[in-house]
C-alpha cells in the first residue's frame, strides 16, 4: 500500500475541517449570549452593524442591564466620544441598568445623567475618574439605595465620600478602594479606614490594594466590620500582621490577602513605587498634607479661579 504523502494528508485535513460558521444564522439566544460578552464600546461601534438581527438585539433593554465602558485610557486616540456613547447605552437600558463600569472619562454631569435614569443600580465601578468631584459622587450616591457593590480605583475621593456611601447605601456588601502601592515615601493615613469602619458595618468583601492605613486603621475595620469574609491588603506596606492583629485577621476573616502576597491576579498595574530620596528628606515619614506647600495648594471651591479646572479638557470630544 502506498504511503500517504504530505500533500494527501493536507488535503484530507482540509476536507475534514468543519464548515465556517455563519454567525447571522445562530439561534437568537446563542447570539444574545455572544453579544453579552462584548463591552458597550464594541457593541455600539461595530457589533450592532453586523446584520439586522444583531442590530435588533443590540437595541433591547435587557442587553444593557450591565454596561462596561472599559478602555485603556488613550482618549486622544479614539474616534468616538465615550461620554456620548455612555449616555446612549444608558438610554437603551430603559431604566433596567444594574451595573455600570466607567474608566477615565466620567464627569459629574455624566454621573448625574446615569443616575437620573437608573435608580436600580447595584454595582458602580469608577476607575481613574478624576473629573468626578466629591460633591458630585456624594449627591449621586444619595439616589442609589440599592447599591451593594462599589469600586473606586485610582480615584482621589475624600473620606466624606466613604461616609456618604455608608450612610446612603445600607445594602453595601463589597467595596474596592484601590491605589498605587508605595514603599517610599513612607506615608501613613487612617482616614479612609476609619470612615469604612464607622459607616459600613455590613461589608463582606473589602479590597484596599495599596492603601496607606496602619495597624490602627486595620483594627478599627476589624472592630467595625464584623461580617467581613474577604480582605485584600496587598501592597498595604504600613500594616504589620504579626502578633495579635494578624491572629485576629486569620480568626475573623475567611480569606485574607497579605501585603506581600502575589499580584498575578490583580487586574491593574501592580508596580510598586519606591523613592528612597524622600526618606532622606523626611526620615520620620510624612502625612498627605506634608506633600503640599503653600505654593502648591489651590482652593477648588465654587469661588475659586480653579473651580472649573479640568485636567482632561484638551482631550474632550465634541459632536
Amino acid at each position: 500500500m502506498e504511503a500517504p504523502t504530505p500533500n494527501s494528508v493536507s488535503r484530507g485535513e482540509e476536507a475534514a475541517e468543519v464548515e465556517e460558521i455563519n454567525w447571522t444564522e445562530l439561534p437568537r439566544d446563542v447570539t444574545s449570549m455572544i453579544l453579552s460578552n462584548l463591552n458597550a464600546v464594541e457593541i455600539l461601534s461595530s457589533a450592532q452593524y453586523v446584520c439586522s438581527l444583531w442590530r435588533k438585539l443590540c437595541r433591547e433593554p435587557m442587553m444593557w442591564r450591565n454596561i462596561d465602558m472599559h478602555n485603556l485610557g488613550d482618549l486622544w486616540d479614539l474616534e468616538f466620544d465615550l461620554e456620548k456613547m455612555a449616555r446612549h447605552a444608558v438610554d437603551r437600558s430603559c431604566g433596567q441598568l444594574l451595573s455600570i463600569f466607567i474608566e477615565y472619562f466620567a464627569t459629574d454631569k455624566l454621573l448625574n445623567y446615569i443616575i437620573d435614569r437608573s435608580s436600580h443600580i447595584r454595582h458602580l465601578r469608577l476607575v481613574s475618574c478624576y473629573s468626578i468631584s466629591d460633591d458630585g459622587l456624594c449627591e449621586g450616591i444619595k439616589r442609589l439605595p440599592l447599591l451593594d457593590e462599589i469600586d473606586l480605583c485610582y480615584c482621589s475621593f475624600s473620606k466624606e465620600v466613604l461616609e456618604a456611601i455608608g450612610r446612603y447605601c445600607p445594602r453595601l456588601k463589597s467595596l474596592k478602594l484601590n491605589c498605587q502601592g508605595f514603599r517610599r515615601p513612607h506615608i501613613e493615613c487612617n482616614e479612609e479606614a476609619l470612615a469604612i469602619a464607622q459607616n459600613m458595618p455590613g461589608l463582606k468583601s473589602l479590597q484596599l490594594f495599596g492603601n496607606k492605613l496602619t495597624n490602627d486603621g486595620l483594627v478599627a475595620i476589624l472592630d467595625g466590620c464584623r461580617h467581613l469574609e474577604s480582605l485584600d491588603l496587598r501592597q498595604c506596606f504600613n500594616v504589620n500582621l504579626g502578633g495579635n492583629v494578624g491572629k485576629r485577621c486569620a480568626e475573623q476573616i475567611k480569606i485574607v490577602r497579605y501585603p506581600n502576597d502575589p499580584t498575578d491576579d490583580y487586574e491593574f498595574d501592580a508596580e510598586i513605587h519606591d523613592d528612597a530620596s524622600f526618606d532622606e528628606e523626611y526620615p520620620s515619614g510624612i502625612s498627605d498634607l506634608d506633600l503640599l506647600s503653600d505654593d502648591d495648594y489651590y482652593d477648588f471651591s465654587a469661588d475659586s479661579d480653579f473651580s472649573d479646572y479640568d485636567p482632561f479638557e484638551q482631550y474632550r470630544f465634541y459632536d
